[in-house]
């Protein structure tokens, strides 16, 4: 059919026919958006391939929203559990180089064609770029060809089915990474306490300095039958009944200060309002909430900032980021200035200029080549991508450039970039399938299943019996250290979570150089 050469008509007939099987489920379980990928195989078996400017498109929209996203929580996860994650990561290139070697050494492969199978099994095209450099020879690229179906199909099935096999309930493992969070992040309540101490009565809450002494914030007072917005020179009167908001420990310690707790609700006086506002105006953010002067020059209170789906205690050293969610009370006629001041605009349209400079800066990040001796190193279009990313979502902004953006948006061209890298990735390993099968029979495709299988498997036992990890952080792991985009793609889907992706971003760096050095050693033994 002449439609078919249409690659336009091909790359979205590839998605809708994705999106379609994707959406089937037998006995609980749908492939989702990695069903674009399997579609896109049998398309190419047929000839039928998706133009490779369409992969390379879609990878780096897909590469540099994770390193958005994952930046401001990508250097903080690294402190945490880098170790950690940095030696599964490892073991699982060395285990996989080894198995390369063994396949060399006793199954008499060419050594060049095993470097080529242990990049395709992997998926790196960094890695397959260097061992083409180092080797010289079209093997490399053959083996690589031979690997990369398993490699891209067997990380996604082994990530689908992993929590199965380990019986593994994943809405389990994420109220329990979700309670781990917590426990550093404490969940913001809102109590309401009867004034009693003594010591307090007839102080001024600037006297007092309650979020000073008890890190929780008064957001309302009700004194008699008169309900007012915590001003500094408000008179703490006995019998006032005073909502506070914070962590629980925060709360105990205004119980502490104040008196004891009471059921009895404060309702919101007519004359204020309480709003979300969105984070947007870039002249506030990277600022502290305390250089605002909100109390002050507007009588505001923020009784809690939501970022990344995570409530925050407003300290006034806090710093806004980019999309922050702030509960906000104040009189009504001030509200308009104070959602001004934020910016609070629901950000419809996205701002291309800090993304395209952002890929730009990226792409020349990753063609800078370090050599030591015979040694070169460099971090190729995804690992370039990836560290700006991580990097400038880590930083947020940079004089009058936003960098980071809305969860919404950034899922919209997360999602974009995903499902045209997997439909040109699939139709043009589809296209291998056959004549490499043919040519080379199913030995290597055994091989490479085996470089790709065993090391996962060794490094879940070790994640998992030894080191204890969250299985949403294992996945991230395994799809990152097996430099598998689809994989992670195929995580997403499963989860509702930024914990695989965090991990992801944290030992993909990591997984690269690694696997550039085993190839590096493989290449002169």
């Amino acid at each position: 059919m002449e439609l078919f050469s249409n690659s336009y008509f091909v790359l979205f007939l590839i998605i809708l026919i994705g999106f379609i099987i994707g959406r089937i489920k037998i006995k609980g379980i749908s492939l989702d958006v990695s069903a674009v990928i399997f579609v896109a195989l049998f398309f190419g078996h047929y000839g039928i391939v998706v133009p490779v400017d369409f992969q390379y498109i879609g990878l780096v929209l897909f590469i540099f929203t994770i390193g958005i996203q994952a930046g401001p929580s990508f250097f903080e996860s690294f402190k945490k559990n880098g170790r950690q994650l940095a030696t599964l990561v490892t073991l699982l290139i060395v285990v996989a180089g080894s198995i390369t070697f063994l396949i060399h050494k006793f199954f008499g492969v060419d050594k060049n064609l095993a470097i080529g199978l242990l990049n395709g099994s992997l998926t790196s095209t960094p890695g397959l770029a260097t061992a083409i450099d180092i080797t010289g020879s079209p093997l490399a690229s053959i083996g690589y060809g031979i690997g990369y179906p398993f490699g891209v199909i067997g990380v996604i099935l082994f990530v689908n089915l992993l929590p199965r096999i380990m019986r593994v309930n994943l809405r389990e493992q994420e109220k329990t990474f979700k309670d781990s969070v917590l426990a550093e992040y404490p969940e913001i309540l809102a109590k309401h306490f009867i004034v009693e101490n003594e010591n307090v009565i007839g102080k001024s809450l600037k006297d007092l300095n309650i979020r000073f002494m008890t890190k929780a914030v008064v957001s309302r007072i009700k004194h008699q039958d008169t309900v007012i917005i915590p001003e500094n020179d408000v008179i703490l009167q006995k019998g006032d009944v005073v909502r506070a908001v914070g962590s629980n420990e925060a709360l105990e310690r205004v119980k502490l200060l104040l008196g004891h707790q009471t059921t009895e609700e404060i309702p919101l006086d007519k004359k204020y309002d309480v709003r979300s506002i969105l984070v947007t105006n870039k002249e506030v953010v990277k600022k502290t909430l305390g250089q605002l002067h909100l109390e002050e020059a507007h009588n505001t209170t923020i009784t809690r900032v939501r970022r990344s789906g995570i409530d925050l205690s407003p300290s006034p050293s806090l710093k806004l980021q980019f999309g922050d969610k702030l509960i906000v009370i104040s009189s009504k006629e001030n509200m308009e200035e104070i959602s001004k001041i934020f910016g609070d605009n629901k950000l419809s349209n996205t701002d291309f200029l800090p993304i395209t400079l952002g890929i730009i800066l990226g792409i020349l990040v990753g063609k800078i080549t370090v050599n030591f001796g015979d040694f070169a190193f460099g971090l190729g279009l995804t690992g370039g991508i990836l560290i700006v990313a991580l990097i400038l979502g880590r930083t947020g902004k940079t004089g009058p450039i936003m960098w980071t953006m809305t969860g919404e948006a950034n899922q919209v061209l997360r999602q974009i970039g995903l499902l045209f890298f997997l439909a040109a990735v699939g139709s043009s390993a589809g296209s291998s399938l056959e004549s490499t099968f043919q040519q080379y029979g199913i030995e290597l495709f055994v091989y490479g299943a085996f470089i790709t299988l065993i090391p996962m498997i060794v490094t879940t036992f070790v994640a998992r019996y030894y080191f204890k990890i969250n299985i949403l952080v294992l996945l991230g792991t395994l799809t990152g250290g097996m430099t598998s985009t689809p994989g992670l793609a195929a995580t997403d889907t499963m989860v509702d979570s930024d914990a695989p992706a965090i991990a992801y971003a944290t030992v993909y760096p990591i997984a690269m150089v690694v696997l550039i050095i085993v190839v590096q050693i493989l290449s002169l033994i």
